[in-house]
């Protein structure tokens, strides 16, 4: 077998996903399509009017500055999420998404979309319900990042991601220091340096790319 040799998966059946039947019914409209990790799906400034339904892999939502030496991460999005809603008023693209790693999506066209939510009212509430809910995270993301300082941010976000686990911890998924970076608008540097002080304290550990929270980090350190 050649060496370049590669394995696709196919996509998952949708009937396994964690999305309304609104959405899944959505999702049946169009072929599932497959994105390589690293392959750029939406360029921040392009007209585009389709949204894209996740069905496996992970995607990321960013803007940098021209020669991509910085950026800022908006969100990362899981199977049975949507995005691309936000050029659905037919203006520009307003980020750039890639995919994280290989990822399976369901593109939907504007006119496809028009036609479901004209059989499927209901599905209208549930994109707005989702604008919205974005809308207030970026909210809530600004103001971390513009009234904390690098330490308060990281607790933040730690906070944010962590869900809690059996063992009584809780545990992010996968997560570098550059993502957490990119995420709270500082340098991979200063993040290393506060994760650093919190191993040494015993507040953290670090498995598989996972970040365990052992107890309650505190407000200032």
């Amino acid at each position: 077998m050649p060496r370049n040799h590669r394995t696709i998966r196919p996509p998952p059946k949708l009937q396994s996903l964690p999305m309304s039947d609104a959405l899944r019914s959505l999702a049946t409209r169009s072929e599932p399509r497959f994105y390589a990790k690293g392959r750029v799906l939406i360029d921040e400034g392009d007209v585009g009017g389709g949204l894209f339904i996740i069905l496996s892999g992970r995607l990321r939502a960013y803007s940098s500055n021209e020669d991509d030496s910085r950026r800022v991460t908006y969100g990362e999005y899981l199977p049975g999420e949507f995005l691309g809603e936000m050029s659905l008023d037919g203006g520009t693209r307003s980020a750039t998404v890639e995919a994280v790693e290989d990822s399976w999506c369901a593109l939907v066209t504007r006119q496809t979309l028009e036609q479901h939510i004209a059989e499927h009212p209901t599905f209208a509430f549930e994109l707005l319900s989702k604008v919205i809910r974005r809308a207030r995270m970026a909210t809530l993301s600004l103001r971390a990042v513009a009234l904390n300082d690098v330490y308060g941010r990281v607790v933040w976000l730690l906070n944010e991601r962590a869900a809690a686990q059996a063992d009584g911890t809780r545990r992010t998924a996968p997560l570098t220091h550059q993502e957490m970076a990119d995420l709270l608008g500082c340098t991979r540097p200063m993040v290393s340096r506060v994760m650093k002080e919190l191993e040494r304290g015993d507040y953290i550990a670090t498995v598989h790319r996972c970040i365990v929270l052992k107890r309650a980090l505190p407000a200032r350190f």
